[in-house]
């Protein structure tokens, strides 16, 4: 296409587009440098591929953990002289009574062994109220067999517990059946602190998801763990659930307040402070990792655009001698490289979000067709594999394998654009 005299062609102009797109269909003479690209581009999909999805996973793997151990825990916790005092209840009313508080909860928890028809288990047992538990929404709204009909019902709070689903089906037990339990801390007697076994009826059985609370944990009325651990009319702690955990730091001061003098008040954040920095080191590390992945596969641009050029010396002879400046040269080749970059991270960016949008679907897909269970719960804690997408984490990937591959395109194109169109026509 001839232009006018004295006029310059616009950077990234038609006829540059046209001459990349051109060599990046290479004939089959340069059937290298075709196949070298073909393998740039499945690994950049790849790569982004593998990026998107284990980030994903990582996100979704800490937001569910977070999310059940929130819900089936406190925010913050009150222990000390509050929870011997007579006035505790006017305590309790006080807490209630602070912005952000949802829920405030006494407990007792204890260690016990559960006997059934013919195994035994160690399990914690929790003590809370019938309101507080209907409350608790994590375990009242996952009910899987029986219900909580009767719990807290009776003398002492009636003898009606709710199980965990793994910790029930380890027993063999199922909701009308009887189960003993056996405390080591008992009440305290003339010779010392007495065992404690008492019979009790399954009136229900929960699932949380979580396999380390399905396994362990048994409910059980207030007034009754409170006679059967020997707490006479105290509790372990005062539970608070707050509206939004994050900002338990803020309103920590004002529960200290509310609790009264030796109040001791500690949040979820000291309590699983170390598991879930381990998680956060970890996420940091996978992301270094994959991203040098990345970075890899990028480079794999720099041999196909290498060959290119020396294939192609003899058109960017006729070109630079046609007029074309070694910016157009430059242009040229750093677009023939940088499509493949883009056209790789494109798809699989497409594939990475498909993926850990259907991650349930494929894990029951590769169950079905392995018959293994690849995502153990017992290992993993969770029933299945979680995935988050963070559309900002993405936009990071994508932007590094961008970035990536538009460096790696620099050099050959540099190159290209120093040749010497005498040098290049000279043996042509």
């Amino acid at each position: 296409m001839t232009k006018p005299a004295g006029t310059v062609a616009a950077p990234f102009g038609v006829w540059e587009r046209a001459i990349a797109g051109r060599y990046l269909r290479a004939k089959r003479k340069h059937g290298g440098v075709g196949l070298i690209s073909v393998i740039s581009f499945v690994g950049i999909t790849l790569a982004v591929l593998a990026l998107i999805t284990v980030m994903s996973v990582m996100n979704g793997f800490r937001t569910e953990l977070l999310d059940r151990i929130l819900g089936f825990n406190g925010h913050a916790y009150v222990t000390g002289a509050p929870l011997g005092s007579p006035d505790r209840a006017a305590v309790v009313t006080r807490l209630r009574a602070v912005p952000g508080v949802k829920q405030v909860i006494p407990v007792v928890e204890g260690q016990a062994m559960v006997l059934g028809p013919s195994q035994i288990a160690g399990a914690i047992v929790r003590g809370v109220t019938p309101s507080d538990l209907a409350a608790t929404t994590i375990v009242a709204s996952n009910i899987k067999a029986g219900s909580r009909d009767g719990f807290g019902q009776g003398e002492y709070g009636g003898e009606l517990i709710l199980l965990g689903d793994r910790l029930a089906a380890s027993l063999g037990v199922a909701p009308g059946d009887s189960v003993a339990l056996i405390s080591p801390t008992g009440a305290a007697t003339a010779f010392g602190t007495s065992v404690t076994q008492k019979d009790y009826t399954v009136g229900g059985v929960f699932s949380v998801g979580m396999s380390e609370y399905d396994q362990a944990f048994i409910y059980m009325p207030l007034e009754q763990a409170q006679l059967f651990f020997g707490r006479d009319n105290t509790v372990d702690a005062i539970e608070i659930m707050l509206d939004d955990p994050d900002a338990v730091e803020a309103i920590k001061p004002m529960l200290a307040g509310a609790a009264g003098p030796g109040a001791i008040v500690t949040d979820w954040t000291q309590k699983n402070q170390s598991f879930f920095e381990a998680l956060q080191v970890e996420r940091a590390a996978m992301r270094l990792i994959l991203m040098l992945i990345v970075a890899i596969a990028a480079m794999n641009i720099i041999s196909g655009l290498i060959m290119l050029v020396k294939n192609k010396g003899r058109d960017i002879g006729i070109l630079r001698t046609m007029g074309a400046g070694q910016g157009s040269i430059m242009r040229i080749f750093f677009m023939s490289g940088a499509a493949i970059g883009v056209a790789g991270t494109a798809t699989g960016l497409l594939l990475g979000v498909l993926l850990c949008v259907n991650i349930e679907a494929v894990q029951k897909a590769v169950e079905w067709v392995t018959g293994a269970n690849v995502f153990n719960a017992d290992v993993y804690f969770l029933t299945h594999v979680p995935a988050k997408v963070e559309w900002s984490e993405v936009a990071l990937i994508t932007g590094w394998s961008l970035f990536m591959s538009f460096v790696a395109t620099l050099f050959p194109a540099w190159r290209a654009s120093r040749i010497d169109p005498v040098e290049a026509l000279r043996y042509e």
